[in-house]
C-alpha cells in the first residue's frame, strides 16, 4: 500500500496527477496566491522565492491561515492544496541579489489578489526535504531561473504608500498596515525587505518576520493596556481547531502573560512567561505560538478596554499529525476571544471548568505555572476590603 504525499490518505488517486505532473515541469505559469518565503539557514547566503500553482484563478486559499480558519478545512484539505504549490526559489546573498527577481518578489508581497505568473526553472522540481514548523508545508521546490508577473499587481494605495516612505521606520509602518490588510500579508511584506529606514532595508526570513510581526503589533498594544483598569471576573475563553485545543484564563490582576503547552498523554511541555515589565528575551521554549497568542489577547483586551493576567492552556492533540505553521495557532486564538466568555467570581471554579474540557489533569500545567504561583503569593490592595 502506498500513501499520498499531500494529503496521507493510502492509495490516493485525486492527488497522483498532480505529483507526476510536477516532478516534470521546468517552464510554467499560473496564479499565486500571492506567497512568497525567505529562507534562513545560512543566513545570510539564503533561498528566496516565490510561490505558485500550475493554474489560474483566485488561489488565495492556499496560502491563507485566515481563509483556512474561516472555511474550518482540515489537514488533508490544506495539505492538498499547499501540494499544488511550486516553491521557484534563488539561492544568494541578501546584499547581492538580482534586482530584476527581487523586484518581481516584492510586486508579489506587495498584491493582496492572487497574481498570474510565469516561471522558468533550472531544473525540474524536486521534493522539498526543509521542514519548519513556522510556516506551512512547502512540498515542491525548484531553482529558479527568471519569473515574470503577466499582469500588473493590484496594490492598496494605502499600501504603497506606508512601503513607499523610506523616512518609515518599520515598526510604525506594521503598526499602520495593521488596519490596512491580513497579518499574513504584513509579514511577507516585512519578509520582503519593504520596510524600515530606505538604507537598512533588508529581506527577512519568513521564519523571523512572524514573530517581529506577532510581537510588535502586540508590545504596542500593551504600552496602554497597562494603563488601563483590571478585569473583575474570572475569564475563560474556549477554541480548538486542527488538534490545537486552547484555554484562556484571565485572571482579575494587573498585566502578566503565560503560555504552557503539553502534548496529550506525553510529558513534553512546554512554557514561557512574562511579568507586567516586558520580557527582555525571546521565547526559546513556546517560539512563535507565544507572539500569536499574545497578539490575539491584546487585541482583544484593547477592545475591551481592561488589562488583566492570562494563563494560556494549549493542549496538543494526537489529531495534530502536520503541523501548519504559526498562522493557524493565531486564528485559532482569535476565535477564542469572539466567543462569550464564561465568568467566575474564584480561580478555582474557572480552573474545574477548564478540567472538563482539558483531557489531561490539569495540575499537569497548574503545578509548573510562574504566573499562578505568583498570583497566589502576592498581596493585592484587595485584600485588604
Amino acid at each position: 500500500m502506498t500513501y499520498c504525499k499531500i494529503c496521507g490518505k493510502p492509495n490516493c488517486k485525486e492527488h497522483t496527477f498532480i505529483l507526476s505532473k510536477i516532478k516534470n515541469i521546468t517552464e510554467f505559469s499560473g496564479s499565486s496566491p500571492p506567497e512568497i518565503f525567505v529562507g534562513r539557514h545560512n543566513y545570510p547566503d539564503i533561498n528566496i522565492g516565490i510561490l505558485s500553482p500550475t493554474s489560474y484563478g483566485n488561489t488565495k486559499i492556499m496560502s491563507s491561515p485566515e481563509e483556512w480558519h474561516k472555511q474550518n478545512l482540515k489537514i488533508p484539505e490544506i495539505t492538498a492544496l499547499r501540494g499544488q504549490l511550486i516553491y521557484g526559489r534563488t539561492q544568494s546573498n541578501i546584499k547581492k541579489l538580482n534586482q530584476r527577481f527581487l523586484t518581481t518578489m516584492q510586486e508579489v508581497a506587495l498584491t493582496h489578489k492572487s497574481i498570474s505568473t510565469e516561471f522558468k526553472l533550472k531544473k525540474p522540481v524536486f521534493a522539498n526535504k526543509e521542514k519548519d514548523s513556522y510556516v506551512p508545508i512547502i512540498s515542491n521546490t525548484a531553482p529558479i531561473e527568471k519569473a515574470k508577473l503577466q499582469e500588473n499587481p493590484k496594490i492598496k494605495p494605502k499600501i504603497d504608500y506606508i512601503t513607499s516612505d523610506t523616512d518609515l521606520k518599520s515598526s510604525k509602518a506594521i503598526q499602520e498596515l495593521e488596519t490596512q490588510t491580513s497579518t499574513s500579508q504584513i509579514i511577507k511584506i516585512l519578509s520582503a525587505g519593504l520596510l524600515g529606514i530606505g538604507s537598512r532595508r533588508k529581506l527577512v526570513p519568513t521564519r523571523w518576520s512572524i514573530t517581529a510581526v506577532d510581537s510588535n503589533l502586540s508590545k504596542e498594544k500593551l504600552k496602554k493596556i497597562k494603563y488601563l483598569p483590571e478585569i473583575s471576573d474570572f475569564m475563560i475563553f474556549s477554541s480548538e481547531y486542527l488538534g490545537n485545543h486552547y484555554e484562556f484564563l484571565l485572571i482579575p490582576d494587573r498585566w502578566s502573560f503565560e503560555v504552557i503547552e503539553r502534548l496529550t498523554n506525553k510529558p513534553e511541555s512546554w512554557s514561557d512567561y512574562e511579568s507586567f515589565f516586558s520580557r527582555k528575551k525571546y521565547a526559546f521554549s513556546v517560539t512563535g505560538a507565544y507572539y500569536a497568542n499574545r497578539l490575539a489577547l491584546t487585541e482583544y483586551l484593547t477592545k475591551i478596554k481592561k488589562q488583566a493576567s492570562c494563563l494560556v492552556f494549549r493542549e496538543i492533540l494526537p489529531s495534530y499529525t502536520t503541523p501548519l505553521g504559526v498562522g493557524i495557532l493565531r486564528e485559532a486564538s482569535r476565535n477564542a476571544f469572539q466567543q462569550q466568555p464564561k465568568k467566575f467570581t474564584t480561580l478555582q471554579e474557572a480552573l474545574d471548568d477548564i478540567q472538563t474540557r482539558i483531557k489531561q489533569p490539569l495540575s499537569n500545567y497548574t503545578q509548573t505555572s510562574k504566573l499562578l504561583k505568583n498570583y497566589n503569593t502576592q498581596t493585592r490592595l484587595s485584600n485588604f476590603f
